[in-house]
């Protein structure tokens, strides 16, 4: 488990100044140092030290059960206002199936803003016979897709992808990130389903390409919503594109003193603002496309406010196919 410190910048008044003043930031990541979650929240640390006057925003790296347990950690966190976290807005599939081992429900999260809303795609490699869109619908043979653990969000939203529009699938858990990306380069899977920010430097080195996309637009990149054939496809794929506008979420844990909340929010929306911040993700290729406070806490209960029968088509897709 990592801990390590964001980067600075210099510090500036701020209206909840003296409560920071002397003061260090405990920003959870439930994630490994890296990817892509850990890259925003280090970029956002040193701007959230800057408008908090905080001494130090440090990063804690929580990783394991597909995000699960960096938000079982943030739950269970003191609510003194000086801890955050950032996890998967795919959490929502685990809460809406009642998994157990989620100790948290997200509506009663203390929601802080999200830095950007990502369009997933499915991206397949160069190594795989199928090359487009036409030819993944119509496999025969089980097309082989990484993901990350069972229960994490790719994983979930490949299977009811592939569900909704009939895709010969099987996803094979463990294949995510630099290794689900070498995978592909060895020839061991055909595709993976992420964002397409994660996946931009992949398609850009010329090892795939994308071709499908979810929640967003890419130029010469069919929409997954035109292939589907009934109304429940559509629904299921519109789960997809709801948690596709929640991407790179982060909450403070429930309780935390209302002062020191709204502190929190508006240092992280004068951060996001930042010009600074925006050209350092320009540079690195991370889009900003912030939303705040109340704002994602209804995105998030809007996309946890599903009808039953969607909740079985959601638990039938994700744990009825093969992996």
């Amino acid at each position: 488990m990592a801990m390590l410190a964001a980067c600075t910048h210099e510090s500036e008044p701020s209206s909840d100044g003296p409560y920071y003043q002397a003061k260090n930031v405990t920003y959870i990541v439930a994630t490994n140092a890296g990817g892509g979650y850990d890259a925003y929240a280090r970029l956002i640390g040193g701007y959230l030290q800057k408008h908090l006057s905080a001494d130090n925003v440090i990063i804690r790296n929580v990783p394991g059960a597909g995000h699960i347990i960096g938000a079982n950690t943030l739950w269970r966190s003191k609510t003194d206002g000086l801890t955050i976290g950032t996890f998967n807005a795919g959490l929502i599939y685990g809460q809406l199936l009642e998994q157990k081992v989620m100790q948290f429900d997200l509506r009663d999260f203390e929601w802080i803003g999200k830095a950007a809303g990502e369009p997933r795609a499915v991206v397949l490699s160069n190594e795989c016979e199928i090359k487009n869109a036409e030819q993944l619908l119509a496999a025969e043979e089980a097309v082989k897709f990484g993901s990350a653990g069972i229960g994490s969000a790719s994983y979930s939203d490949m299977m009811v992808l592939a569900d909704a529009l009939d895709i010969n699938v099987q996803v094979i858990a463990g294949f995510d990130g630099t290794e689900g990306e070498m995978s592909m380069m060895r020839g061991e899977i055909c595709g993976i389903l992420g964002s397409t920010s994660s996946l931009r430097n992949f398609v850009n080195a010329g090892y795939g390409s994308y071709v499908l996309t979810i929640g967003g637009n890419l130029d010469g990149v069919p929409d997954a919503m035109d292939f589907a054939k009934s109304d429940r496809a559509r629904r299921l794929i519109g789960i997809i594109d709801a948690l596709a506008q929640l991407g790179r979420v982060s909450a403070a844990p429930p309780g935390t003193p209302g002062e020191q909340v709204e502190a929190m929010r508006a240092a992280y929306k004068a951060s996001l603002e930042d010009p600074e911040l925006l050209e350092e993700a320009r540079r690195m290729g991370r889009p900003i496309e912030p939303a705040f406070g109340d704002d994602v806490r209804r995105l998030v209960v809007n996309a946890l406010d599903q009808s039953p029968d969607i909740v079985a088509q959601i638990k039938k897709a994700i744990n009825g196919g093969s992996y």
